[in-house]
């Protein structure tokens, strides 16, 4: 029955009928007849009267307006009428979303009803299903019941089978697969033959019918109402059970104890790792030991050797240093040892000319590639003689500023040949370089270079070589000496030959079949390939693949790079190759050491690197109070200059830090905040910004987002790429920091006559310029017996009546001091001006 019946349907004068799909549950829909009303919206022209709404009188004709009744009260009303239609449309409006919403409720009341009467349908109907089948098992009940008591009465006759194979085939299949399909199973038989009465068997000999009807009863009926068949799969279960069993599959695996490596601290999860049990299982323990953790928190040792034994394990304690053990130097046999080509090192001063002596040894110009024509990297090459020997060369830098380059240079290599100019003798860092040699325990071979020119005095530098403990050969020693000219090339293959010496004496021999072990030479970040370390092998055979630690990085050789640019599959001792696949920028001079995996490597990084953590905050650490106060004290005293080294390589970035930190004195110092390798980023800026320091980049530039930061914040980046430039400009901000010195210039004195007393003034001197002049402007000091009473300055400077700004010698005139009055005669005033100097580092 509709709800609008015996009404009237919903309308409204002047609507447009219109229509709603409303969509419900289960795919059911319905149409909604809604009619909707248009509002008229008459506007009136101007000047004329207003519109007449339909229906009602021209309210707003004055002829027909009633009387009494203002144009006011007439638009009033007009306005009112205007509204009553609003609100009708809108009520309108309303009562049809009504009607629609009491609709929907009225379409899911109805589904509710009827989802409610299926449910008590099927209900009904598993009641029903279940009486029946309640029923239906008791009836099978009862006739099982019926037919069990007929077959204790009759004997039961055995079928003969018309085909023996056809029956073979029924016992095997029921047999296998545990059901019967033609009768009762071999062991049933069994049974009811052994149970039978000879009654029974004769009768079933005899064929009766009785019998052939007996015969034809299932294993249920015989087995009765309690009976159960083993479902198909349980049979298949316990077939593969005992199959696993007669294999030895079936037994439980013994538990394997372990030898666990435990350190200081373990995480939770290594410790599972390591004890190959769960990770929950050991979670459990340790809750049950009342420690609430998580697989990724650290327990001290204690708590770990507690759990291990519980799980049955060895407990074997180890420091956190032993993870470095894997890495032991191996001793290498005597027949695995191949010989290996020499590491020879070109040192001496700068400007010596060892880049050009190894360039016209290598046929190549490395000079014109370095700035300012002075070597700042290290280089190492290999080269290939006329007569076939191969021969690694390290060049080092020979500026002041790169003395640890120098020294790692000495300490991986065979040979040093110490280049000397003759035309200049022996100089600092060619001393220097003896001292490293020295140190390093590496013969020596001195090279005379500039032999060509007209100043040559190659006989002097032998002389002077002597001052340092260096004896040439040619004066009773055992070093020896070849005068060469990189220039001309004279004398390079005598060098190459004394070179061949050397390194036969030496029997240098090497073992590349072992694990590979070298020094980084060099480290720089290079943009496209990532962090990359010139490495020299020492020892054993680098592959591409191999996994290293060096330093506190590790990686794993992503490729090999010979000093030709070409790329190598492995790199024997004694080859320098550029190494690619660090997960960082390692130190010049690590040692990189292959482990054998990645877990190795990266523990014992981690290792060192909380190592030089340590380190570094115990050595910046005070350790008392009295310490912490005295270096306080010094820091207030100390003016420091902040900058950032941003460098290509990490030789030339270590090099510049030491160089700026040896620049100061007890007033001020250079402080590098930080120095590293690769582009200046946003963070190099913001760091500076922080700490108001410039960026110093050496052979380096910002990149874009850098560069935008640095202009925003007024931070100042400078480029540099010879390192005297990039010195002498810290050196001279540095020095603006230095307070200027103050001098004093003594021009005059004064005695003091007489004293008088001036009201509004005090006691003024009356006083006799003896010497120099007396400034209003200058400094006094008040002379009592040659012992300084007062220091200060003027009040007044008069002579006779007037203000003056100075006094010649001779004259006489009147002093007052500022805020002191115990003036004597007989005493002296000195007068005196300072000036202010600039200093200098």
């Amino acid at each position: 029955m509709s709800d609008t019946d015996g009404k009237k349907p919903l309308g409204l004068g002047g609507a447009r009928p219109g229509s709603v799909k409303q969509s419900f549950s289960h795919g059911r829909t319905k149409n909604v007849v809604v009619e909707t009303k248009r509002k008229k919206v008459v506007v009136p022209k101007p000047g004329s009267a207003p519109a007449k709404p339909a229906g009602s009188p021209a309210l707003g004709d004055p002829s027909r307006r009633p009387a009494g009744i203002s144009d006011a009260e007439m638009e009033r009303r007009l306005r009112a009428l205007q509204a009553a239609k609003i609100r009708e449309v809108e009520e309108a409006a309303q009562r049809v979303a009504e009607e629609k919403a009491r609709e929907e409720e009225r379409e899911r009341r109805r589904a509710e009803a009827e989802a409610k009467e299926r449910e008590e349908r099927e209900r009904e109907e598993a009641l029903r299903l279940k009486a029946e089948e309640e029923e239906r098992k008791a009836r099978e009940a009862e006739l099982r019941a019926q037919r069990k008591e007929e077959v204790r009465a009759k004997p039961v006759a055995k079928p003969a089978p018309a085909d023996p194979a056809a029956a073979e085939a029924a016992a095997a299949r029921a047999a296998t697969k545990g059901v019967s399909n033609t009768g009762p199973r071999k062991t049933d038989r069994d049974r009811d033959d052994r149970n039978a009465t000879p009654d029974r068997n004769s009768k079933a000999a005899k064929g009766g019918d009785e019998g052939r009807r007996a015969g034809k009863l299932s294993l249920s009926d015989i087995e009765g109402e309690g009976g159960r068949q083993r479902s198909l799969a349980a049979m298949k279960r316990k077939q593969e059970k005992a199959r696993q069993k007669a294999m030895g599959f079936g037994q439980k695996a013994e538990k394997m104890v372990r030898d666990v490596q435990l350190p200081e601290t373990i995480v939770v999860s290594e410790l599972a790792i390591r004890m190959a049990e769960r990770a929950a299982d050991v979670i459990k323990a340790l809750m049950k030991m009342g420690m609430m953790v998580t697989a990724n928190q650290a327990i001290d040792a204690d708590t770990a050797e507690l759990i291990i034994e519980e799980f049955g394990h060895r407990a074997v304690r180890v420091s956190d240093a032993d993870v470095e053990q894997v890495i032991d130097t191996v001793e290498d046999k005597a027949e695995d040892l191949q010989s290996r080509p020499p590491i020879i090192t070109i040192m001496g001063h700068v400007d010596h000319g060892k880049t050009s002596l190894l360039d016209a040894i290598r046929h190549a110009n490395v000079v014109s590639g370095e700035a300012g024509g002075i070597t700042q990297h290290i280089g190492a090459y290999q080269v290939t003689t006329d007569s076939g020997a191969v021969l690694t060369f390290l060049d080092t830098p020979g500026h002041a500023a790169f003395t640890s380059m120098r020294a790692r240079g000495a300490q991986v290599t065979d040979i040093v040949v110490l280049v000397v100019a003759a035309d200049d003798a022996v100089m600092p860092q060619t001393v220097e370089a003896i001292n490293h040699a020295k140190a390093a325990k590496v013969p020596m071979i001195v090279a005379i270079n500039k032999i060509d020119k007209h100043a040559a005095n190659p006989q002097k530098v032998r002389t002077d070589l002597l001052q340092h403990e260096v004896v040439v050969e040619e004066m009773g020693g055992e070093v020896q000496t070849v005068e060469v000219s990189a220039k001309t090339g004279f004398g390079l293959d005598k060098l190459l030959e004394a070179i061949a010496l050397q390194a036969e004496i030496l029997e240098l021999r090497a073992n590349p079949g072992r694990a590979a072990q070298g020094a980084v030479i060099e480290a720089k970040l290079d943009v496209g390939r990532g962090p990359v370390a010139t490495v020299l092998v020492q020892h054993g055979t680098l592959k591409r693949g191999d996994i290293f630690v060096v330093g506190e990085q590790w990686g794993k050789v992503r490729a090999l790079v010979n000093d030709k640019g070409e790329r190598v599959d492995e790199a024997g001792p004694s080859v320098p190759v550029e190494v690619l696949g660090l997960n960082g920028t390692p130190e010049a001079g690590d040692v990189l050491n292959v482990v054998e995996t990645e877990a190795q490597a990266r523990e014992i990084a981690d290792y060192r690197e909380k190592a030089a953590k340590d380190k570094r905050a115990a050595a910046g650490a005070a350790t008392t109070l009295e310490q912490l106060m005295a270096k306080a004290k010094a820091d207030e005293n100390v003016s420091e200059l902040p900058v950032l080294v941003k460098a290509d390589v990490q030789g030339s970035a270590e090099a510049i830090a030491q160089a700026l930190e040896k620049i100061g004195n007890d007033e001020v110092r250079v402080r590098v905040l930080h120095s590293g390798v690769g582009a200046i980023t946003e963070s190099d800026v913001g760091l500076a910004e922080a700490s108001g320091a410039p960026v110093i980049g050496f052979n380096v530039r910002a990149n874009a987002p850098a560069r935008a930061s640095a202009n925003q914040k007024g931070v100042e980046i400078r480029y540099y790429s010879i390192i005297y430039d990039l010195v002498d400009d810290i050196k001279a901000a540095a020095s603006g920091l230095l307070k200027n010195e103050v001098r004093e210039n003594f021009i005059g004195y004064a005695s003091i006559k007489e004293v008088f007393k001036v009201s509004g003034v005090g006691k003024v001197a009356g006083c006799l310029v003896t010497e120099g002049v007396a400034r209003r402007s200058a400094g006094v000091r008040l002379l009592r017996d040659n012992v300084v009473i007062h220091e200060g300055t003027l009040k007044t400077l008069k002579r006779f009546k007037d203000e003056v700004k100075e006094v010649q010698s001779g004259q006489e005139c009147g002093m007052a001091f500022e805020n002191y009055d115990d003036v004597r005669a007989g005493d002296v005033i000195e007068i005196f001006e300072r000036e202010e100097v600039e200093r200098k580092l």
